[in-house]
């Protein structure tokens, strides 16, 4: 098996200029893939551009807002016209605010399900007829979550947006298939961005992210079968995989970035070391 080649190719990535976004950007461009920062906000996409730049790598920022499909179809243009051609999207772009469903107001689940569904949509629906029209095949990523697949209470729009991105994965996958692109997602946990710290805007400091208390930070690192939080090169590291020659043959697949937390289901380690169903001492079923 050889090492991930991205080489040539072009990516865009939405929401990418911080967080698992940022990550996926300085994954793809460390393997040699040029990469298109498609981001809302200015400062945080020139940024990912000077720390790939700083790599060595090559970037350029499209200021993008994903609920706006014309931006969207620009930011696809922007990476025939500044790189010539279009192997990779990756959505993951997205966003949410918790709070019960009955408690939300229409606008703000349509603002959830434009950000988080319609964003995939469009920037798929313009990525895959500039890949067929190039004939080269290509490579479609969703950044999905653990929550498409479980119940989310006072997240209900989120994860239904995230359930369906993962239904549209499987379905692109046979639909694009005879055109060789491959679609496919990744579905993260508990990950160490400036959103889950309390950063949304601005630029992004990560020496100046929230640490948690240590006991919320044991509860965490109980929480994670593998005893951590997981970082954003993570994600980036397996969005490249798949976007590569060494995932020829891997298309609607959706792998958990998660560090085990999908597999346990419920299951927490316990502070005396073992396991209980929801961090219950004993270790049984009830």
């Amino acid at each position: 098996m050889g090492e991930i080649d991205l080489d040539g190719q072009v990516a865009v990535i939405t929401g990418a200029g911080a967080g698992i976004g940022q990550g996926i950007a300085l994954g793809l461009a460390a393997r040699g893939a040029r990469v298109v920062v498609a981001e809302i906000e200015p400062q945080r996409a020139e940024h990912t551009v000077e720390l790939v730049t700083a790599a060595g790598g090559r970037a350029v920022a499209v200021p993008t807002d994903v609920m706006d499909t014309a931006q969207v179809e620009a930011a696809v243009a922007a990476a025939q016209a500044h790189f010539g051609r279009l192997d990779i999207l990756v959505n993951n772009a997205g966003g949410v605010n918790g709070r019960r469903f009955l408690d939300q107001s229409e606008r703000s689940w349509r603002r959830h399900i434009d950000i988080n569904l319609v964003s995939m949509l469009s920037a798929s629906w313009h990525a895959a007829h500039a890949m067929i029209g190039a004939g080269n095949g290509g490579s479609i990523v969703n950044v999905a979550s653990i929550e498409a697949g479980r119940a989310a209470p006072m997240y209900a729009v989120y994860a239904a947006c995230k359930a369906g991105m993962l239904s549209f994965t499987r379905t692109m996958a046979l639909e694009l298939g005879e055109h060789g692109i491959r679609v496919n997602a990744i579905a993260p946990d508990h990950t160490r961005t400036p959103g889950n710290s309390g950063v949304r805007t601005g630029p992004v400091d990560p020496a100046a992210l929230r640490v948690r208390p240590a006991e919320e930070q044991a509860r965490v690192d109980r929480y994670v079968p593998l005893g951590r939080e997981g970082v954003i090169s993570e994600c980036g590291d397996v969005v490249a995989f798949l976007c590569s020659p060494l995932a020829a043959y891997v298309t609607g697949a959706t792998i958990p970035v998660d560090g085990g937390t999908w597999a346990s289901s419920g299951w927490v380690r316990t502070e005396d070391g073992g396991w209980g169903l929801y961090g219950r001492m004993g270790g049984a079923p009830a």
